[in-house]
């Protein structure tokens, strides 16, 4: 189960990513993290700018509500999503994982 935070009026949560992958893809849960695989290396931020994207492909979200708040150059990161409560990122990413 992902821990996931309220601050400010945003959600916060724990993301692991697993870059240079196959695919772009939140790939499930693992620990108290989401899992996401990324195409981009980890170079010069192209893998945080995937995640954002993938991120908010995945929640319905404009790219510019994603932040990343922790971990910009680790595979730990802490993000930060602008406009969401932790019970509606929680619901969105149960729908999304539940579908696949």
């Amino acid at each position: 189960m992902i821990r996931i935070s309220a601050q400010e009026g945003s959600a916060v949560f724990a993301v692991k990513v697993v870059p240079r992958a196959s695919r772009n893809e939140i790939a499930g849960i693992q620990g108290d993290a989401i899992r996401v695989r990324l195409t981009a290396p980890p170079v010069e931020g192209a893998a945080n700018r995937a995640l954002v994207k993938v991120l908010a492909t995945t929640l319905k979200v404009p790219e510019r509500d994603i932040e990343i708040l922790a971990g910009h150059a680790g595979r730990q990161k802490m993000v930060r999503v602008a406009g969401l409560s932790p019970h509606e990122l929680d619901a969105r990413l149960r729908e999304h994982l539940s579908s696949e």
